[in-house]
């Protein structure tokens, strides 16, 4: 379906049983001077209103380009789509025309970034910033926009809003920065809200604050979020459904409590023995042995078989499709049955 305006965009709901937004075997490639850089390979996924996916992986995996991607932010050239469909309410956004994907972008999408203090200018004051938002999309005047700015910063709890509105982001703390940053993306009221690791480099305790906060924005609006990230124990009470990528690919997709009760993936499996727990206190800390794979270099058959524990000889020659374990979940792996069941033979 090609639309070249937003007004094409239907206002509320999909259409038929079309979710609020689904990525569709997506190919995205970086042409490099050592050569074309297959970040992402064939991924699909999707998002209804009201539900949050959780996007896990280690750096590399393609997580962050992805995301990118839909929001029409990557920067091309180096950067190409040679296939691939993001359909926001049944309308595919890489048709769209450049004048009409700014308008998405912010006011139907918006999209949190993992450094809060690198994606704020320096140079600005934070009400400036967001009050920019109002001035730029809605027409406001500066006091109406610097007005709404206070509202915001009040709604992600920044004690003293009025009186630190003309501060700077340097005068912040690390959580602060990221809470404005919430206040940015949700100013007008977005449907869909992308997460780029939004606890990265914070204490624990500020963590779970930002994650509370979050779902509670999503609560009050209704809006479907993807959470991006490399943390398991960080999703593990707000994901409805959790999408495991490695090397560019999804490797499993399955509701979240189905894949904490048990992985059906050699790679979900190490991810989650990864995870510090008190009851293993004094032992050594599990790791996935090996690194991930260069893209301009990547093996044969599966690219996770030179780290997996599972890997017979079909796996260094066939890559496995993603078979599908039920109505609601898949593995990549040829071996999804031992590892569902625990039996590494």
């Amino acid at each position: 379906m090609s639309k070249t305006s937003l007004d094409a965009l239907p206002a509320e709901g999909g259409l038929g049983n079309e979710p609020l937004l689904a990525v569709d075997d997506l190919h995205v490639e970086f042409v490099t001077r050592a050569g074309v850089v297959r970040a992402v390979n064939g991924v699909s996924y999707s998002l209804n209103a009201g539900e949050t996916l959780a996007v896990l992986g280690e750096s590399g995996s393609g997580k962050s380009v992805t995301a990118q991607a839909i929001m029409g932010i990557l920067e091309t050239p180096p950067a190409r789509i040679p296939k691939g469909e993001v359909r926001f309410r049944g309308t595919d956004l890489l048709k769209l025309s450049e004048d009409a994907r700014t308008q998405v972008r912010g006011q139907r999408i918006a999209m949190i970034f993992q450094d809060a203090l690198s994606a704020l200018n320096p140079v600005f004051t934070v009400g400036w910033q967001i009050s920019e938002m109002f001035r730029v999309h809605r027409g406001m005047s500066k006091r109406d926009a610097m007005k709404k700015a206070v509202e915001l910063m009040d709604r992600v709890r920044i004690p003293a809003a009025k009186q630190r509105v003309n501060d700077y982001p340097h005068q912040f703390s690390g959580g602060m920065r990221q809470r404005i940053m919430i206040a940015m993306s949700i100013a007008l009221d977005p449907e869909v809200l992308i997460a780029d690791e939004p606890t990265t480099a914070l204490d624990v305790t500020v963590q779970a604050q930002v994650m509370e906060l979050l779902a509670e924005l999503q609560r009050e609006s209704n809006m479907g979020m993807i959470l991006i990230t490399h943390d398991l124990g960080v999703v593990a009470d707000v994901a409805d459904k959790i999408a495991v990528m490695y090397a560019g690919r999804i490797v499993e997709n399955a509701p979240v409590h189905d894949i904490y009760k048990a992985p059906a993936h050699p790679y979900t499996k190490g991810l989650l023995e990864s995870i510090p727990r008190v009851d293993l206190k004094g032992q050594d800390l599990y790791a996935i042995k090996g690194l991930p794979p260069n893209l301009l270099d990547m093996p044969t058959g599966c690219a996770f078989h030179p780290r997996c524990p599972y890997r017979q000889d079909n796996c260094v020659t066939d890559n496995p499709p993603l078979y599908e374990i039920s109505g609601r979940r898949n593995s990549a792996c040829h071996y999804w049955r031992e590892v569902l069941d625990g039996d590494q033979g």
